[in-house]
């Protein structure tokens, strides 16, 4: 037993350098992957059953999107390099107009065929599939030891939130998605019920800068950015 522990603890250096992934982050990121290719697969399908062009043109734009961060996301998984080239930022096309405020309306219960499908089922799908991948991949981020692989989980994290929120403005738009208000009074006493920090938070600030290590550690900042 000792001769087999020795031995494994030996061939771990040897793995780290030529699979430079943690078994936590293999598990996570494989789950991520899978989802993101679920999404993508019922992108096309919603794709065929949406009516609405300006919510067709949010599928197709975001589908083409999530594939590209898909295949980067593939690329850097298997050879834990960088990818072929980096993540992009996605620009959604609608306005950040919130429309506030309850109108009355039928009561959801549950499709009885395919046939009741409609553009408000469909959206709140593809936002289901958003706010899922968003959550899935800040658990993936938050566990991932290849420094590439944690990067572009991070920096897809806003793209997938960004693509969440324009899918909540259009239905929001069209009603699809109403957003209630708490009374103007009730409001106002809760969004005055925090203070900030004010002189004590500056003081504490310029006591931490003042202390010997922070030029060391300023240094080793500029240097990791530089690298």
């Amino acid at each position: 037993m000792q001769t087999a522990s020795t031995n494994n603890m030996m061939a771990s250096p040897n793995m780290a350098r030529t699979v430079n992934h943690g078994a936590h982050e293999i598990l996570d990121v494989h789950e991520v992957i899978s989802g993101t290719l679920g999404t993508i697969d019922q992108y096309l399908m919603f794709e065929q059953q949406i009516k609405d062009p300006e919510l067709k043109d949010i599928v197709v734009r975001q589908r083409q999107f999530i594939t590209d961060q898909y295949n980067v996301l593939v690329e850097c998984f298997k050879t834990g390099q960088d990818p072929s080239h980096p993540t992009s930022s996605y620009m959604m096309k609608q306005s950040n107009d919130v429309v506030y405020g309850m109108k009355s309306s039928q009561p959801t219960k549950p499709k009885q065929s395919a046939a009741e499908i409609d553009d408000k089922c469909l959206s709140s799908l593809m936002l289901g599939c958003m706010k899922s991948s968003a959550q899935t991949m800040t658990m993936a981020a938050g566990e991932a030891t290849n420094p590439i692989v944690r990067r572009v989980l991070q920096d897809s994290i806003p793209n997938y939130l960004e693509m969440a929120y324009e899918i909540f403005l259009y239905q929001n738009k069209k009603e699809y998605y109403q957003v209630p208000q708490l009374k103007e009074e009730d409001t106002q006493q809760l969004l005055n019920s925090f203070a900030t920090g004010g002189s004590q938070g500056t003081q504490g600030m310029q006591n931490i800068q003042g202390m010997q290590g922070i030029p060391n550690m300023q240094s080793n900042q500029q240097n990791r950015i530089l690298q």
